[in-house]
């Protein structure tokens, strides 16, 4: 889980597992993270902890050949950015190869 709460929904829809979990202490309405494809491994009104695994990425005749999840995240109607969730840490760069220093 991106956060701690509870989950609202898991189940199916339009064949795909969905999981949906509202945040705890969010405010009104409540912000709520959104996963798909998945099986999930909690079930409706669990509480969850942040970090601990909540579903398993469901293989599928989706669009993406390698699997892909679809995370969300939502207040009331309104579509958030869910990398907001997530603790920024320091920029780190990374060697290139194969590219010819100027």
């Amino acid at each position: 889980a991106a956060a701690t709460g509870r989950v609202s929904f898991a189940g199916r829809v339009a064949g795909r597992g969905v999981l949906v979990i509202e945040l705890a202490g969010s405010g009104a309405p409540p912000l709520r993270t959104t996963y798909e494809p998945v099986r999930a491994l909690v079930a409706k009104g669990d509480e969850v902890v942040a970090g601990r695994p909540v579903g398993l990425l469901e293989a599928g005749p989706f669009h993406c050949a390698e699997g892909c999840l679809h995370w969300g995240l939502r207040r009331g109607e309104a579509y958030l950015n869910p990398l907001s969730l997530l603790r920024h840490g320091p920029s780190r760069l990374l060697p290139v190869f194969g590219v010819p220093e100027p």
